[in-house]
């Protein structure tokens, strides 16, 4: 098999339990965005925009939806003879082997189908960000700074550093150091969760940490400050664009009102990056004349006769007369009923609503999850 000069691994297992009744049967890559996208769309299409054709996705969780929906990676243009897109769940082998214990020890279970590539570098992602990245700049980077690993870096407020792994840096990049979700952060330089190793030097390190009991197998909390411990060149490789963690339920509604927003700092028809999903074919949406429709994001396949204002409509959304959706996502196939009021929620996939109810209000995120019935 033709060699690579790197391969991305993708990490799509979490259970995501902090966005609820959204992730209950679903793996969190595989929660609905932006009306007929995927969390998952938004790295593979990156991957797709960078050059990099050849990526492993790490499943675990609930992952039948996800394996569905990726398929042989056609949308993404990763169907490919060589390379492309492969599922790698956890498997049992005859000498060993067990779920992964952690995101370093997925990868350490998949060094045969690394190794079958012969790669210089190994890019590893996350199947749950929002956020549009050439990895292929940070790959030119890593090179040129004769680096053994470099870690995509953001700045955060200083209010949310907590919730990281917080990198100190010298003035050429260089870490110094790094604390995964430290009490009192030092930086506010937050770790993104994307790195780029030298595939002999990381292959060392995963084979070592295996073998270690106390590690929990993570590439934050072990690895990361192992190799600065061992004494390695690692560097930050700073990143100035839209990113976001939907990893709540705030954060997911957050992240679907900055669509909506003049002048939004996040594009999804952005020319000279497409994010690619599957090809839904939903006929075009109706929107009857005594509709009312301001600010929102309405998709294909969506039929309104209420009212609709600063939301996110998925394809298959059916809204009746009298109804009043405001600053929520509404997912897939949703039927609301007539004289619905729903305000700042996020309602699951082929949820029906019935008529004359109230759901949501003006403090909290409400959240519905999916195909339930709100009487």
């Amino acid at each position: 098999m033709r060699s690579k000069e790197c391969v991305a691994m993708l990490l799509a297992g979490g259970k995501g339990n902090r966005l609820g009744a959204l992730t209950s049967k679903l793996a969190k890559p595989a929660v609905y965005f932006g009306g007929k996208y995927r969390l998952i769309d938004f790295t593979l299409s990156n991957c797709t925009n960078s050059g990099i054709d050849t990526v492993g996705v790490l499943t675990q969780y609930h992952p039948l939806a996800l394996n569905s929906y990726i398929g042989v990676g056609k949308p993404w243009d990763l169907e490919r003879e060589e390379g492309g897109v492969t599922i790698l769940p956890p498997y049992i082998k005859q000498d060993g082997g067990d779920w992964y214990k952690g995101t370093a020890d997925s990868i350490y279970q998949n060094i045969d189908f690394i190794e079958q590539y012969d790669p210089k570098y190994v890019l590893v992602i996350s199947g749950d960000h929002i956020y549009k990245m050439n990895y292929e700049l940070m790959l030119n980077a890593h090179i040129q700074k004769n680096a053994e690993a470099t870690v995509a870096a953001i700045s955060v407020g200083w209010k949310d550093a907590s919730r990281f792994g917080i990198i100190d840096t010298n003035d050429e990049n260089k870490m110094i150091s790094f604390f995964e979700k430290p009490k009192n952060p030092r930086s506010n330089l937050a770790s993104m969760g994307i790195y780029i190793f030298n595939w002999g030097i990381l292959k060392k390190l995963l084979i070592s940490d295996a073998k270690d009991q106390r590690s929990s197998h993570d590439f934050g909390k072990d690895i990361i400050p192992k190799m600065l411990e061992n004494g390695n060149d690692l560097y930050a490789y700073s990143f100035e664009g839209y990113w976001r963690d939907v990893g709540t339920v705030e954060s997911l509604w957050e992240t679907h009102m900055d669509l909506l927003k003049k002048n939004s700092a996040f594009d999804l028809n952005e020319r000279g990056w497409k994010v690619y999903s599957r090809n839904l074919n939903q006929p075009s949406q109706y929107i009857s004349s005594k509709a009312i429709v301001r600010n929102s994001l309405v998709n294909e396949g969506c039929t309104v006769f209420g009212e609709v204002e600063n939301s996110v409509l998925s394809y298959g959304v059916h809204i009746e007369e009298g109804s009043n959706v405001k600053d929520s996502v509404i997912m897939p196939n949703v039927k609301i009923g007539k004289n619905v009021k729903i305000n700042r929620a996020i309602i699951g996939e082929g949820t029906i609503i019935h008529d004359h109810n109230v759901v949501g209000n003006l403090e909290d995120i409400t959240l519905i999850g999916h195909r339930e019935i709100v009487t």
